[in-house]
């Protein structure tokens, strides 16, 4: 169902709407028709060995010049750009190389698409904590701003799909191999800091939200040895949140992040073109570094067709679809409302990553809480370490997916952990239900006060929110249906009155008379011989 904007006249939406739709619509037209006469025999001769042969010139010899007027040559004279662009259009790639290789242009057209929202952005978005709420409230009252920041969101979430999508593709055919290792690496780099710059983002909204996960994050970097308090004071921009840190984390997220992409991209692009792109693996064709270059330059001679357009109106049809996409949803859909401003003195609060770090949100408080320390560091430098030391574990060998069943395996575990855990963060098991109800007479099934007096006690002091009875309660605790089974009276009492972890001691808050009360009712707590255990005790 679409939003409406209450009070808001429907014509600059549906400007803002043609704004985007109509050159990206025209843009894929144009590909569709480019590509429909470059097929069709009359439009074009296609472009074998044999014939280009004939007129004497072969793969390996510079192309021809191509004709440009005044202004071209004035512009090619100067700075030599379009003879640089002419060989990268007419860069050979394999022929084979087809839809399974265009989600790394998507990520491109995704990080570009996060620059240009970005910069417009820009010009509304106050960075500084007494204003930044304010401004986004001035953003999401004007259509086409609010269509804007939609764009940068749903933007933000593709670049995160695309690009791990396109890594778990190079891992999969094994693209990483001789000669690509740095290529590998520089996606590694560039997978962390896309993370960086959504985390960021997600700062910069600076609601009630915004504020809590800078300042999560934040204890959490703290808990590292060594540069932890170093590290925390570089998030936050100070020793605790202050009137500098959302411009602070604005400037990673506008300058410092967006540059080292960009660098980054280059030397990915260079490497792309220097190293050529891999082709499709074949079963039994092994990489050998000593032959590797001579037999992929002799591919390009037999199986080689032209960068563009051969080769890339699949990236930039595939990347326009993707655009269309994004622009849909946030005409729709808008982007993510800000809830209230920020206020540090209210600590009743549950800050939530977006849904693509939902899964880490949800390992972190999965955790057992004598190993979280250590996990938070251990966990993302060994995945570190494990990506890094991908290309240089084996960088020859075999390549298609069929002979790497492992590569495989590996692959389909970690994709279904992400989605699990995601699921499971998106229903919050650990925290607390602080709305949950008294448990109901069915669950109770006693006529004893004493045990009714602990049912109401189970619910008025608090347990009933951590802990779930017959299906009654919250889940961040352990399950207390047969708990009467499990612990004597006496451990009962020792665990109620010392507490946990994760659980206040109850000692000095509750009476004796309550104690008692208490512990008759989960003593009553016997699983599925609760009936007979309640009718025991009936006088």
């Amino acid at each position: 169902m679409r939003r409406e904007d209450s009070g808001q006249p429907n014509g600059p939406r549906r400007f803002s709407f043609w704004m985007v739709f109509g050159p990206l619509l025209v843009l894929i037209t144009g590909l569709l028709w480019k590509r429909r006469t470059h097929d069709h025999p009359a439009a074009l001769p296609s472009q074998t060995e044999q014939q280009r042969a004939e007129r004497g010139q072969s793969f390996s010899e510079t192309p021809p010049p191509v004709r440009r007027g005044a202004v071209g040559r004035w512009i090619e004279d100067r700075t030599g750009l379009l003879s640089l662009l002419d060989r990268a259009k007419q860069h050979r790639a394999p022929a084979k190389s087809r839809w399974a290789y265009v989600f790394g242009s998507a990520t491109l057209f995704a990080f570009l698409l996060l620059v240009v929202t970005g910069f417009g952005l820009a010009l509304v978005y106050q960075p500084d904590s007494a204003a930044a709420f304010d401004s986004l409230r001035a953003i999401d009252a004007h259509p086409l701003w609010r269509t804007l920041r939609g764009l940068h969101y749903f933007g933000a979430s593709l670049m995160v799909v695309m690009i791990g999508v396109h890594m778990i593709r190079v891992y999969l055919f094994a693209s990483y191999k001789y000669p690509r290792e740095v290529s590998w690496l520089t996606g590694v780099a560039l997978l962390f800091l896309t993370l960086a710059m959504a985390f960021t983002g997600q700062v910069l909204r600076w609601d009630q939200n915004g504020l809590w996960s800078i300042v999560v994050g934040a204890e959490q970097a703290a808990r590292a040895p060594l540069i932890g308090k170093g590290l925390a004071r570089f998030l936050l921009g100070g020793d605790t949140v202050n009137g500098g840190t959302v411009s602070h984390t604005f400037a990673l997220h506008t300058f410092w992040f967006p540059a080292l992409i960009f660098a980054l991209i280059g030397l990915h692009l260079f490497l792309a073109f220097r190293n050529g792109v891999s082709e499709p693996p074949e079963r039994g064709r092994l990489v050998n570094p000593a032959t590797y270059r001579a037999e992929y330059q002799a591919l390009l001679k037999t199986d080689g067709v032209q960068f563009w357009p051969t080769a890339a109106w699949r990236d930039v049809l595939f990347s326009s679809i993707l655009v269309l996409l994004v622009t849909g949803l946030a005409y729709w859909l808008g982007p993510p409302a800000v809830t209230v401003p920020p206020d540090p003195s209210i600590v009743q609060a549950d800050p939530k990553p977006d849904w693509y770090l939902t899964w880490y949100f949800t390992v972190l408080a999965l955790w057992p809480y004598g190993v979280t320390n250590a996990m938070l560091i251990l966990a993302p430098l060994m995945a570190v370490v494990a990506l890094v030391a991908v290309p240089f574990i084996r960088n020859r060998g075999e390549r298609h997916p069929a002979r790497r069943p492992w590569a495989v395996g590996i692959v389909l575990t970690v994709v279904c952990s992400v989605a699990a855990l995601t699921v499971v963060g998106n229903r919050e098991p650990w925290l607390p239900r602080f709305g949950a109800p008294p448990l109901p007479t069915s669950v109770v099934n006693s006529n004893v006060p004493s045990v009714r007096l602990g049912a109401a006690l189970f619910h008025d002091r608090s347990c009933q929110v951590c802990h779930q009875i017959s299906g009654s309660g919250g889940l961040r605790g352990p399950d207390l249906t047969a708990v009467g089974a499990r612990l004597s009276r006496g451990e009962l009492a020792w665990r109620v009155q010392n507490g946990a972890a994760s659980m206040p001691p109850y000692a000095g808050i509750l009476s004796t008379e309550e104690l008692n009360h208490l512990l008759d009712f989960l003593q009553t707590r016997q699983g599925r011989s609760e009936k007979v255990q309640a009718s025991r005790m009936q006088p």
